[in-house]
């Protein structure tokens, strides 16, 4: 569709060009033509024709011009439009990737290693944590990070339910996030980016807190809250049904050594 728009605009830019280049022989022939017959002692009626000639000329040129801007802006609205669907086409195309990669195994530490690729790749998060709540002791802990050197202290992180900014999201549900523009402060264990919850409907089994973004990378874009939500859901299925399948493993294991042991025995 762009080609199309582009080669009629080149079309009617060579066909105005032409015309103005015409306009412009006209209008020189008439100004000699003019000055031939205002030596040759014209009437007046008849210079008063070429000059109105002229007039038309040089206003049909600037109408030509006028059409001409106008087109122009036309056609840059249509190139930042098209940008525009570039983009959400690629954040489309994104979104469907990190899905699909969420949901491609059923291995825990795979599961968790995509969701760390994710959060760096395309959210562009430099340091950042994962959390998960033990519903037995109602405490959050680090289980994966990434940029301890730019925020030491996240590989080690610890807070309950309902305690501090980290334990409130999880208690809530509810995301959080910084605007520094705008309330600015230092960045802390505690008070970090963004702060999502991962959660099955209404029950958070875990976090993913940034706390610095790639060098490259200002701010959030629309598209990382779109991840974000994904993450919430996808997520927090992909890592939960991945640990209840270790966990089924690993019990399946121990049943089947057992019976291996008693088939040994008798």
């Amino acid at each position: 569709m762009s080609e199309d728009r582009g080669e009629k605009f080149l079309e009617l830019f060579n066909k105005g060009k032409e015309f103005t280049e015409e306009l412009l022989r006209e209008n020189q022939r008439l100004r000699f033509r003019i000055a031939s017959l205002e030596s040759d002692h014209p009437s007046p009626e008849e210079v008063s024709r070429m000059k109105e000639q002229i007039a038309q000329l040089g206003e049909e040129n600037r109408r030509l011009q006028q059409r001409f801007r106008e087109v122009e802006e036309e056609n840059k609205d249509f190139a930042v439009r098209y940008i525009e669907i570039e983009e959400q086409n690629n954040n489309l195309a994104n979104l469907y990737v990190a899905s699909y990669q969420l949901h491609s195994t059923l291995d825990f530490r795979e599961v968790i290693q995509i969701v760390q690729e994710i959060v760096i790749n395309l959210i562009g998060a430099e340091a950042f944590a994962i959390l998960l709540l033990d519903e037995k002791t109602n405490e959050l802990k680090t289980i994966a990070y990434e940029g301890d050197d730019v925020m030491p202290g996240i590989e080690q992180i610890s807070t309950r339910l309902g305690e501090g900014v980290l334990g409130n999201v999880a208690k809530t549900g509810e995301s959080y996030y910084v605007n520094q523009d705008v309330e600015g402060g230092a960045i802390t264990i505690e008070k970090p980016l963004a702060a999502v919850p991962l959660k099955i409907k209404e029950h958070v089994i875990g976090l993913i807190v940034i706390y610095r973004l790639l060098q490259q990378k200002d701010a959030f874009s629309a598209v990382d809250y779109e991840l974000f939500s994904l993450l919430a859901a996808h997520a927090a299925t992909a890592i939960f049904s991945s640990k209840l399948y270790s966990q089924s493993e690993r019990k399946l294991n121990t049943i089947q050594s057992f019976l291996d042991l008693l088939t040994t025995t008798s």
